[in-house]
């Protein structure tokens, strides 16, 4: 198969003066992006999310509960506070609680409509403070009786001392008809939104409420039951959204109590955390008649209480949320909506014009991983927004250009992507990879940190006579996942069924050099069958090369993930060619810096892989020996779709 030069076509240009994606931009007519109208809902703000966006809506209107699963950045939480606008503000309500005269352990519980709480506290407060200027005039009065008798008598002292007493013990006195003012526990005057309360992370004294401690429990000073009483989020969300992020990792009892609340639409507040009045207090049962958002990865599902779930499955949606978008004018135009949208949320960065637009946009390409496709990772692609416009500001410029926004990718690069570079120069600097030369049983595979950083990855290995009488055995070091291990253990059969070599005889060892925070996925598969294939038959492999892919049983090799940081990190490493899944070439959207540095090869077999990776005499006799043995398997065979994790 003759070689594919990215660097000769323009098929994944990113220059501005190419990429085909600059035409249909320039088909709008804004200028820069202050001119595109920024909606008012947030609702209406969220981007690529339409299936989330209808089931939203749907569950508003019924007021059922919405588990969000995907990944960070998608757009969970704004899904959430645009839900709370569409919930009915005229429902809200006031919640106050009231001293119990009987039970002062057993505070009362008031509901009322929006606004009448605060009337009626300034109305107890009013007839408190007549009652307080009563006590005071009795108070005065019988001070200047006792003092007038004294001066008639003659006994200025024993008047003095006689008032003092009588100033102490009234001040002391509370008469059983003293009027206790009660406390407005959730207020919601004013509001024109149904109320959103994030409680991701909160412990339980803070999401299902507390009683306060009272520090003059003792002497006859103590503050009444009512007033230390805290409303929880649970209450503060009624008639509105309560939002959960990460819910799996919320304790058990926590989620038990979450559900009763959530099924009762009514929870009593008692002493929740250790500096409480643990369960002395506790009051009637609030109102806590809430909708429940939960979110989070499909991971999370594993800590999630199992009747909570069922009780959202029963009685609301759940819905897996979209990590991309379809790369169609259209949605290009509505991240022209989300930059617009950053900008005015953040109040202070100027604005992008039409090249720094559409660098941002060939930034969503990349970064969504694969072919036709957008990332919907806003947060992150927000970041580079903001970024950009920092730098702008420190220019004192009056837009945001395509220059800010390039050297933003360079200011705003992740954690992995700065280990990623380290790890570059380092093994750079210690030899730990080559880039030119051939060497037996080593190669330079490709690996990613997180979801786009790429590294080099170097394998070696090495074939030795098995110390097993019945068959040999492949041993792996470097951390392996169990994803990676089993991609292992498939070379073995691989090998034999595609080259026609018996590796019973041998204990073959290999190891991913210095993967000391492990490895996980099947993408290693080529690189790993390369190494093997090159240790058994003797055959040296260019070192100038690095591959990535995953391998079927049949030898094919299919897609991974992370193409385009895989790529970029081999460029960066100074190897000058990269074999990738032939499948993969559309994911490909290199970095202009790149371009000139590195030739990339589709591949769709191992024979394939090896007849570019292998240098050297024996290398022709194998190639012709693997296609033997490939012409040898029957026809007609349905390959099985293989999932890949790489």
């Amino acid at each position: 198969m003759a070689n594919s030069n990215l660097n000769s076509t323009d098929l994944n240009s990113t220059s501005s003066s190419q990429d085909p994606s600059e035409d249909k931009l320039d088909s709008t007519s804004y200028q820069t992006s202050e001119d595109i109208e920024v909606p008012e809902r947030i609702i209406d703000q969220i981007i690529g999310q339409e299936e989330a966006v209808e089931t939203i809506t749907k569950a508003a209107k019924q007021r059922r509960n919405v588990l969000l699963i995907g990944e960070p950045g998608i757009g969970k939480s704004m899904l959430a506070k645009g839900m709370a606008e569409l919930l009915p503000p005229e429902e809200l309500q006031d919640i106050l609680v009231y001293p119990n005269m009987e039970d002062n352990q057993n505070p009362l519980i008031g509901v009322m409509p929006s606004g009448e709480g605060k009337k009626v506290v300034m109305n107890y407060k009013m007839k408190s403070k007549g009652q307080e200027e009563k006590k005071n005039m009795f108070m005065m009065l019988a001070i200047t009786l006792i003092m007038i008798v004294g001066f008639a008598l003659n006994q200025f002292l024993v008047a003095i001392i006689a008032a003092a007493f009588v100033f102490l013990a009234l001040q002391q006195m509370k008469p059983r008809s003293s009027i206790m003012v009660p406390k407005l526990l959730v207020s919601a005057e004013n509001k024109t939104t149904a109320p959103f309360v994030d409680a991701t992370g909160a412990h339980a004294g803070a999401l299902l409420g507390d009683v306060r401690h009272d520090p003059y429990q003792s002497g006859g000073l103590g503050t009444p039951a009512h007033e230390r009483v805290e409303a929880g989020m649970i209450h503060r969300s009624n008639k509105g959204v309560l939002y959960i992020d990460e819910i799996g990792t919320m304790k058990p009892k926590t989620q038990q109590e979450l559900l009763t609340a959530m099924q009762e639409k009514k929870y009593s507040i008692t002493g929740q955390s250790e500096t409480s009045s643990g369960a002395m207090v506790r009051s009637q049962p609030v109102p806590c008649d809430f909708v429940l958002v939960a979110s989070g990865n499909l991971q999370v599902l594993e800590g999630m209480h199992i009747a909570l779930r069922s009780r959202i499955r029963g009685y609301g949606y759940e819905v897996f949320m979209k990590d991309s978008m379809a790369d169609t004018p259209e949605n290009r135009d509505k991240l022209v909506q989300f930059i617009a949208q950053e900008v005015k949320k953040d109040g202070r960065i100027p604005h992008f014009n039409k090249e720094a637009v559409a660098e941002v946009i060939r930034e969503a390409q990349r970064r969504a991983g694969k072919k036709d496709a957008l990332t919907l990772r806003l947060r992150d692609l927000g970041g580079l927004v903001r970024a950009a416009g920092d730098i702008a500001k420190g220019e004192n410029a009056n837009v945001v250009t395509l220059d800010h926004v390039l050297n933003a990718k360079k200011l705003a690069r992740t954690l992995e992507q700065q280990i990623a570079d380290r790890y570059i120069v380092q093994r750079k600097e210690y030899s730990v990879f080559k880039t030119e030369g051939t060497e037996i049983g080593r190669v330079n595979g490709l690996a990613v940190i997180g979801d786009r950083s790429g590294i080099v990855l170097p394998i070696a290995a090495e074939a030795a006579p098995a110390q097993s009488k019945e068959e040999g055995r492949i041993i792996a070091t470097g951390k392996l996942g169990e994803i990676a291990k089993e991609a292992v253990q498939n070379v073995s059969a691989l090998i034999k069924k595609n080259t026609g070599t018996n590796i019973s005889k041998y204990d073959i060892h290999i190891q991913f050099l210095q993967a000391y925070d492990g490895v996980e996925g099947d993408s290693a598969s080529v690189s790993v069958a390369t190494s093997v294939v090159s240790a058994l038959e003797n055959i040296p492999i260019d070192q100038s090369l690095a591959l990535t892919g995953s391998l079927s049983v049949r030898g094919d090799v299919l897609p991974v993930g992370g193409v385009t940081g895989k790529i970029e990190a081999a460029a960066q490493s100074g190897i000058k060619k990269v074999l990738i899944p032939k499948s993969n070439m559309d994911d490909v959207f290199l970095e202009d810096r790149y371009k000139d540095k590195i030739e990339i090869i589709p591949v769709e077999t191992l024979s394939e892989v090896l007849e570019h990776a292998l240098i050297g005499t024996g290398k022709k006799g194998l190639i012709e020996k693997m296609r033997r043995v490939t012409e040898m398997v029957p026809k007609g065979v349905i390959k099985t779709p293989t999932i890949n994790q790489g």
